[in-house]
């Protein structure tokens, strides 16, 4: 079965499921780390487009000890781990106490998917083989779509879900792209202690987990993650001719606040300014119509599968090994 179909065959079971209860109200995404990033899509789908839905991002432990008042029987928890996260699942299990229908994403069945109503394997975007449209990040934006359309409608879905046919044939063609510029900015920032990640609008999740989980987790380096819509309100400050910036430019409605930063690092950064545009990466091959919604998931496997692995050989720094993660008790 194509993942188009099982997210549809799920949200319309969960929709059917809480009829009787007055119908899906509220939507929550759950996860921790990258998983959490991972939801940005969904989350920033769901406040551009639902007029009718709450939709909430939550990192797993924020929603174990702080649950919103209105996740309930009305709610939807979209829940996701890759193996197992202990405060995910614990979050899940919350979620199910209060009453939310509960999905689950996951690549290693675990106390998550015992837990969840119902449950959507997903492939690592870390795997080369991976299909783009079947990577967590994809599943949950569907998912996202799939839900306004069912409830609201939803103009641009057959467009959506077309581009999810072509988002994977995309992906490698720019991989192929990068390569050779990721090799080029490797080498320069190898030495780097400090490296800032920009980002804004529908590309500030796949910043964050650039920033968090490819380069502090990955490599230990300092990563500090800065909205481009905030650059101007202080963090600004902190820009000279040696400071490494590597700024997302995304396509879509927030570009001009992307393209203004680029004109202020032009003009005052130095040759450590890096510069990475959703156009390059051949995101116009998707209508113009719904394509921002399409720029997390072809920033988020390039900047893991290309970026992060050339700093990793250029540093000599195994990007699996961890300094804490798996290794002591926290």
């Amino acid at each position: 079965m194509e993942i188009k179909q099982e997210v549809r065959q799920v949200v319309e079971k969960v929709l059917k499921e809480k009829e009787a209860a007055g119908g899906i109200k509220n939507v929550v995404w759950i996860a921790a780390g990258g998983s959490n990033g991972g939801f940005f899509p969904a989350q920033y789908f769901m406040d551009r487009e639902s007029k009718t839905l709450r939709s909430q991002s939550f990192t797993s432990n924020e929603f174990v000890y702080a649950a919103p008042a209105f996740a309930g029987e009305n709610t939807l928890a979209v829940i996701c781990s890759m193996r197992g996260t202990k405060e995910t699942c614990v979050a899940a299990k919350i979620a199910k106490e209060l009453g939310a229908a509960t999905i689950g994403l996951y690549v290693q069945e675990s106390d998550l998917t015992d837990t969840c109503d119902y449950n959507i394997q997903y492939e690592s975007i870390a795997i080369d083989e991976s299909r783009t449209e079947r990577v967590n990040s994809s599943i949950g934006v569907n998912i996202a779509m799939n839900l306004v359309e069912l409830t609201e409608g939803y103009a641009g879905y057959e467009d959506a879900m077309a581009a999810f046919d072509i988002v994977d044939d995309i992906y490698r063609k720019a991989v192929e792209y990068a390569e050779p510029l990721a090799r080029k900015w490797a080498e320069q920032n190898k030495n780097e202690k400090t490296i800032y990640v920009m980002g804004s609008g529908p590309a500030w999740g796949s910043a964050y987990i650039f920033s968090i989980c490819n380069i502090e987790e990955m490599l230990q380096i300092d990563s500090p993650t800065i909205n481009t819509c905030e650059f101007f309100h202080g963090p600004f400050e902190v820009l000279d001719k040696n400071t490494s910036v590597f700024l997302l430019v995304s396509e879509g409605r927030c570009r001009p606040a992307d393209e203004r930063a680029v004109k202020f690092l032009n003009t005052y950064g130095g040759d450590k300014v890096y510069i990475l545009d959703a156009k390059e990466l051949g995101i116009n091959r998707i209508k113009d119509s719904i394509s921002e919604y399409f720029n997390h998931i072809l920033f988020s496997p390039v900047l893991n599968n290309v970026y992060m692995r050339q700093l990793s050989y250029a540093t000599k720094n195994d990007y699996n090994t961890r300094r804490y993660m798996w290794k002591v008790e926290y």
